[in-house]
């Protein structure tokens, strides 16, 4: 397997293209991430946020998100736009429950990202009570890697412990990320077989690139060879089919496009996707940077900005520049992920031509 395109796959990018095409047109805001807090109990080394466990920014209030669902509710249907509580570590937060609660009363599902330091069984039936559908939970790496990349002890037993009190919920969506790095890479059929024997279903697979924290820590970046390399080997896992294992969605990936995961590269953010920033900024993706912001809901109609704004998420053609100018798969990959880009706008990393590069090892 490599990241040559096949004739069968060149069509099939080719709809998909076209299809793209149209939900930039229309644009249906599916999912809301909401940054409800910047405190963290962990001090992760690629942490994107560089957040911390004495926050110097405040928790929004309940009541102001609210107002900006309530403002953004009459574009879409609440019963299928998610709403995403992450940070930070969204379980400091005390009143995550009300925030659900009303979240639910109005219709619309929500779910949170968490490292799991701080479930307990008594916490995770309160928030199902409120309504909560979906959880995310990372586990990085065996135990000596995952606490060494969380920075804490007691980290992996209690990301373990959520996975195990998650996997008793037969109506809650749960999956469980895992950011590959030079350390845990080559753990992955080990965590494989970890995850299945603790009733995973579903299981995402994401790699660090020089944003936020992980820039001083280069053994989090995977070399070329290792970048290939792991593609080959979750191929190999998805055909298996004994956990339904996806790459996350960061990069046109050429012929590994659907190999390692259900859908072919769509960056979501501005399309799909917005988010609520702490501050009350109104983004897409929770990591991209602040000249990607969009409004304030303190400021702005949240409803306003999504039909007006975002121009830039939804017409890609300014990314055609620097590597990307000449490439012939731009159409396809439209200047990779968003978060990927600098401050500048620049491309920081390109996973196409990575893997091109790792081919000529």
């Amino acid at each position: 397997m490599g990241i040559r395109i096949s004739p069968k796959k060149r069509i099939a990018l080719g709809l998909y293209r076209k299809y793209k095409q149209n939900l930039q047109k229309l644009h249906p805001l599916k999912y809301i991430f909401w940054e409800c807090t910047l405190k963290c109990n962990l001090n992760c080394l690629h942490c994107g946020s560089d957040c911390k466990q004495e926050a110097d920014v405040a928790d929004m209030p309940i009541k102001d998100f609210i107002k900006a669902i309530d403002d953004i509710t009459p574009i879409v249907n609440p019963n299928e736009t998610m709403i995403v509580f992450t940070g930070g570590e969204p379980l400091l937060r005390k009143d995550l429950e009300k925030c659900g609660q009303a979240l639910y009363e109005r219709g619309f599902p929500w779910g949170m990202v968490t490292n799991g330091l701080a479930m307990s069984e008594k916490r995770l039936n309160s928030l199902l009570n409120s309504g909560m559908r979906s959880v995310t939970v990372s586990l990085d790496g065996l135990e000596e890697d995952h606490n060494w990349m969380r920075g804490n002890s007691k980290s992996y037993q209690q990301a373990i412990n959520a996975i195990e009190l998650l996997a008793k919920q037969d109506d809650l969506v749960f999956d469980v990320v895992t950011c590959m790095n030079q350390k845990s890479i080559h753990q992955i059929h080990e965590i494989k077989e970890l995850l299945i024997n603790k009733g995973v279903k579903e299981w995402r697979i994401f790699t660090i690139f020089p944003i936020g924290r992980a820039k001083e820590h280069s053994e989090l970046k995977l070399t070329p060879k290792q970048f290939k390399w792991l593609f080959d080997e979750m191929a190999a896992i998805r055909n298996e089919d004994r956990i339904k294992l996806n790459y996350g969605c960061e990069g046109f990936l050429g012929g590994y496009e659907t190999e390692i995961r259900d859908n072919m590269f769509l960056c979501a953010a501005g399309i799909h996707v917005a988010s609520v920033m702490i501050d009350g900024s109104i983004s897409a993706c929770p990591n991209l940077r602040s000249n990607f912001v969009q409004g304030n809901i303190y400021k702005d109609s949240f409803k306003e900005v999504w039909e007006t704004k975002y121009v830039k998420h939804r017409d890609r053609s300014w990314a055609r520049k620097g590597e990307c100018l000449h490439c012939d798969k731009f159409k396809y990959c439209e200047g990779n992920g968003m978060h990927l880009r600098d401050e500048n706008e620049d491309l920081i990393f390109c996973h196409y031509n990575t893997l091109k590069e790792a081919e000529k090892l």
